[in-house]
């Protein structure tokens, strides 16, 4: 059937008719950021207007090349768009410009007329309708002149107020993004926005170490690993430029967009297109805009993080010195410590190790792990790498060969150098990474402010046992013992004195000289030292009379103690020496003083060299 070439004036007036009621569709439209749905009314009211069966206006896909529909009034093209293609054949081209009437010699015919967006962006309007309204080839070319003249003029409105509703977008995230100073409220803003301004598209942010967060987003870690599969994210974070990437495989677009704030790159946005898409100057200009907003708001939020963060270190720095300096004894302030580096730090495993005389020492308070044989390995890998005071070590991912299974792949190490204090302090963690450089930082902080502190704690230990402590036989002094006897007799129930002389000493100073005599004192005091508890006091009384005191020990327990003594004197002694022991007690609830004591200790000492000595005598009440 011939389709008629000219309108007469009813067609005219219909047409007429369109237009305005489109015309005043548009009026009352107030949302031109969807253009589909623009499309939508237009072949809608088209379809309604001129009795037509149905309209489906397509779009070129250039990957399949075919037109696939865009918008449709057909419900089975709407449900079954892949089966509805229409492929972009040399006879379509041919014909594109052309209004087509394809009769097939029934009732129902297909109208169809192409549509340029732009050069590489085509469309196609389809029709049926019935041959009793048929519509004239003259009307169809002007129904096409003016489809192209209001698609162009949607377009651009289309564009300006999307444009413009994104811009609002991204000025209301840039507002609440830069209001909130959390990491993870930030990125998961960025997220957000990306998701309301490109809805089709899927995201990844590319993010440095230190950015990561716990939250559920899609974030990968920045590294150099895998660097062919994200070479666009490298590039962009190195270059802090835009990339874009077209996959002709996936048949998709990839922008990397770098995280851009004033003091540097954090990251990358990944921007993953649903097509292989051409993407406007203007376009990246927004997405350039987009990552330097996000990027200016994730560095306030690390410098926000990073400020509460050194002051909660200066903080840790301040109370743990004054701590140590609160005249803590030197095991009591390393423990303190080591707890203080476990518990800031998440460590597995903390050691103090320090060098005596070319060899090395546990302190005590170290982790159970360093006083195993395992932590040699580790241990002798640290003090070969670390020669100098100004030496450090932060290994991520540390591999030290050892043969036993417990494995630490992360690990600091700080040394600790400062007058008598020649050592190293380690911290380690099973897994890799666990440490970050601000914790690294921080530990070198509080080893450097606190090995003073050790150092005072030594010395001050050091010099209050000089004070205790006789020079020759390294026993304790006089007056050390009579103030521990005096406490004794506060607050125990019981004790023993003995008290000690080497027979015959000036006789051995005559024979062999004083050089002797005095290493004949120093082997008795060693005896003594051997033959006592740790809470003894084994004490120097004058010239080569020694002491012992041991605090609630009973007579007989004490006079077992000197009878051992004077045998041992006897048998290790060179030249060979005896000694006479004189022993005094105390009880609880019976009137005695420390004077007392030393006064029965004396008699029964006396009264030992009288009777024959190298033996033992007590001395009662």
């Amino acid at each position: 059937m011939r389709v008629s070439e000219k309108m007469n004036v009813q067609e005219r007036d219909q047409y007429a008719i369109f237009k305005q009621k489109f015309f005043d569709w548009f009026l009352t439209e107030e949302d031109f950021t969807n253009l589909p749905r623009v499309i939508q009314a237009l072949i809608t009211l088209l379809q309604k207007e001129f009795h037509l069966l149905d309209v489906t206006f397509y779009v070129l896909n250039p990957f399949k090349h075919a037109f696939e529909p865009e918008v449709t009034t057909n419900h089975i093209i709407e449900q079954q768009r892949e089966k509805y293609m229409i492929p972009f054949d040399e006879q379509l081209k041919q014909q594109f410009d052309d209004v087509v009437v394809i009769d097939d010699e029934s009732e129902i015919k297909t109208v169809q007329f192409g549509i340029h967006f732009s050069e590489d962006s085509l469309g196609l309007v389809r029709f049926q309708l019935h041959v009793r309204h048929m519509i004239p080839r003259s009307l169809i070319k002007q129904m096409r002149q003016d489809f192209l003249k209001v698609f162009a003029r949607i377009r651009k409105v289309s564009e300006a107020l999307s444009e413009e509703k994104r811009y609002e977008q991204l000025h209301r995230a840039a507002t609440k993004i830069h209001a909130s100073m959390n990491i993870g409220d930030v990125l998961e803003e960025i997220v957000k926005v990306l998701k309301e301004v490109y809805p089709t598209f899927t995201f990844h942010l590319f993010l440095s170490y230190d950015s990561t967060t716990d939250r559920d987003l899609p974030i990968k870690l920045l590294t150099f690993e895998n660097e062919d599969e994200h070479m666009g994210a490298m590039q962009a974070y190195v270059t802090g430029q835009i990339q874009l990437h077209d996959s002709l495989v996936y048949k998709k677009s990839v922008i990397y967009a770098p995280i851009k704030g004033a003091q540097g790159i954090y990251g990358v946005i990944e921007m993953i297109a649903p097509t292989i898409m051409e993407l406007p100057e203007r376009e990246m200009r927004f997405i350039s805009l987009l990552a330097n907003t996000a990027g200016s708001a994730l560095e306030n939020a690390k410098l926000y993080e990073q400020s509460k963060r050194l002051i909660a270190d200066l903080q840790l720095i301040n109370e743990t010195i004054h701590h140590l300096n609160t005249n803590l004894r030197f095991q009591d302030a390393l423990k303190f410590m080591i707890e203080k580096i476990k518990t800031s730090f998440d460590a597995d495993e903390v050691g103090f190790i320090i060098l005596q005389e070319k060899e090395r020492r546990v302190l005590p308070g170290s982790t159970a792990f360093f006083q195993s044989r395992e932590a040699k390995a580790y241990v002798d890998f640290v003090f070969h790498r670390i020669q100098h005071p100004r030496d450090t070590l932060f290994l991520g991912d540390v591999k030290i060969h050892s043969d036993h299974a417990k494995r630490f792949r992360s690990l600091m190490a700080v040394p600790m150098m400062r007058g008598m204090m020649k050592g190293v302090a380690i911290v380690l963690h099973q897994e890799a990474y666990h440490f970050s450089f601000d914790m690294f930082k921080l530990l070198q902080s509080l080893i450097h402010h606190s090995t003073l502190a050790f150092t005072n704690a030594a010395l001050r230990e050091e010099l209050e046992r000089m004070v205790i402590t006789d020079r020759l036989t390294n026993l304790y002094a006089r007056h050390y013992l009579d103030e521990r006897i005096q406490r004794s007799m506060e607050e125990d129930g019981l004790g023993t004195f003995i008290l000690i002389d080497i027979d015959n000493f000036k006789k051995i100073n005559d024979t062999y000289g004083h050089q002797v005599g005095d290493e004949i004192i120093i082997q008795v005091a060693n005896i003594i030292k051997a033959n006592i508890r740790q809470n003894d006091i084994g004490a120097r009384w004058g010239g080569e009379e020694l002491a012992i005191y041991l605090p609630k020990v009973s007579i007989n327990a004490g006079l077992s103690i000197a009878n051992r003594l004077v045998q041992k004197v006897r048998e290790l002694t060179n030249p060979p020496v005896t000694i006479s022991c004189g022993v005094s007690y105390w009880k609880k609830n019976r009137a005695d003083s420390v004077k007392e004591l030393f006064n029965r200790a004396d008699e029964a000492l006396y009264t030992a060299k009288r009777t024959g000595k190298n033996r033992v005598v007590v001395q009662e009440y």
